[in-house]
Order: C-alpha cells, then sequence, then structure tokens
C-alpha cells in the first residue's frame, strides 16, 4: 500500500479519530428555479431537484456511512430520503436544525432586482465586508459559520473515525471547506459555487482538517440543469 506523506508543515488529520464528512447541497426547490431567495424558508424540491435527488441516489447505492444527518427543510429532507434508502443497511436520516441555510431575513422571496431596489445600502455593505454583513433581519456569513461549525464538531466528536453523510445547503457547504482549510478568505466565500446535489468531502480532526473534494457533481452530467443559485452568492440566475 501506498502511504501519503503530508506536506512539508501540515499535520493531517489523524484517521482513527477525525471524521469524513460528504457534505450534500440538497436539489434544486422551487424557489431556485425561480431565481428567488429562500433562506430558511420550508419549500420543497423542483421537479428537477427530484430528478437530481435520483441520479445522486443511484450513484451512492450500496455506500456504507456510520450516520446519515439532514437539515430539517424539506428540500434537504426530500433528498436525504431518496438516497438513504439507497444506501447499504437504509440507515434513518437524523435531522438537525442546526445545518439549515443562512438565515436571509428581509430578503427571503425577493430576487435580486428586487433585492437591488429594495436594499441598496446593505449591498454596498456586503460588497466592501461580505463575512461579517448580515443580510436585513437575518444572519452574515460568520453567524452561519459559528453556527454550522458548532454543529459539525458536534457530529466529529459523535463519530470519531467515522464517515458521515450529511444532507444540507449551499451557505453549509462553504462552512465545511472553512473548518477543512482552516478559515476561507471573506471575498472568497462567493466564489465557492455549489452545485445541486453535488459532494463535498472533508476530514475534520479536532484541531486540524483537510479539503478532499469539492463539488462533485459527475451524477449531473447527463442532466440540462443543475442550477448554483443560492442564498450566499448575493446573485442570482
Amino acid at each position: 500500500m501506498i502511504k501519503r506523506l503530508a506536506p512539508t508543515g501540515f499535520t493531517a488529520p489523524d484517521r482513527a479519530t477525525a471524521t469524513e464528512f460528504w457534505v450534500v447541497r440538497h436539489g434544486e426547490s422551487t424557489w431556485n428555479a425561480g431565481g428567488r431567495y429562500q433562506g430558511q424558508t420550508d419549500v420543497p424540491l423542483s421537479a428537477v431537484g427530484l430528478l437530481q435527488a435520483a441520479c445522486l441516489a443511484e450513484r451512492l447505492t450500496g455506500q456504507v456511512f456510520d450516520a446519515v444527518y439532514s437539515s430539517d427543510l424539506t428540500r434537504a429532507r426530500q433528498t436525504a430520503g431518496a438516497v438513504a434508502e439507497r444506501l447499504a443497511g437504509a440507515p434513518a436520516v437524523q435531522l438537525s436544525p442546526e445545518l439549515r441555510e443562512i438565515d436571509v431575513g428581509e430578503l427571503t422571496g425577493l430576487v435580486v432586482s428586487e433585492i437591488r431596489e429594495r436594499y441598496p445600502e446593505y449591498l454596498t455593505a456586503l460588497q466592501a465586508d461580505p463575512w461579517t454583513t448580515q443580510r436585513p433581519g437575518g444572519e452574515s456569513m460568520a453567524d452561519l459559520f459559528g453556527r454550522c461549525g458548532d454543529a459539525f464538531h458536534a457530529l466529529r466528536a459523535a463519530h470519531p473515525g467515522g464517515r458521515v453523510l450529511v444532507f444540507t445547503h449551499g451557505g453549509v457547504v462553504r462552512v465545511a471547506v472553512g473548518l477543512a482549510l482552516g478559515g476561507v478568505p471573506g471575498h472568497a466565500w462567493s466564489r465557492l459555487s455549489v452545485t445541486n446535489t453535488s459532494i463535498t468531502r472533508v476530514l475534520l480532526g479536532e484541531n486540524s482538517g483537510t479539503l478532499l473534494g469539492f463539488n462533485d457533481e459527475a451524477h449531473l452530467e447527463a442532466l440540462l440543469e443543475a442550477t448554483e443559485a443560492d442564498d450566499v452568492l448575493g446573485q442570482a440566475p
């Protein structure tokens, strides 16, 4: 067996105690399809989203995970349900409200043109400081990172040395990447484009992490549509 050497100066997580997370963004929702900001609003998958979830389920059929967790929002639960029944042992999906998308507050239900018209000051502030600027009446990226970072660390502590499948949202996938990399520059967050039902893999230890794979969407190659719009980019199609 080939031994993998870590880069000089880098301490890789110990596989015996670290947790490998497969973090999946939900399938396209009805509001994704319409370019509407949804945040924590509970909207279902679109017809395309259901097809994306089916493609992901086909790809992951027979895979083994120690546990499966999902945001409690419908679009994540529907995606998780379609996949979990095809996994080895058909594990139960455990719901976690802490894995919800960023709270977009007063932007809920709006499209980008409406946000530009009604909240120009917010957009100016967001461009200057994308990390700590809060959505009007909602959360900032820093808030999201704190909330979901705590959730990932709790799951890591519950499954040391294990492999865990998580169904969640685009913003939360970015949090997982940030945890793996030890942080992400504020202006880089919006460039971490996360496709619906893509797989991002991270290995998290107590004080270390590494990014194993990002935005793997190979199962969607046969589909014509796979939206990347979400509630963190500051833009929508």
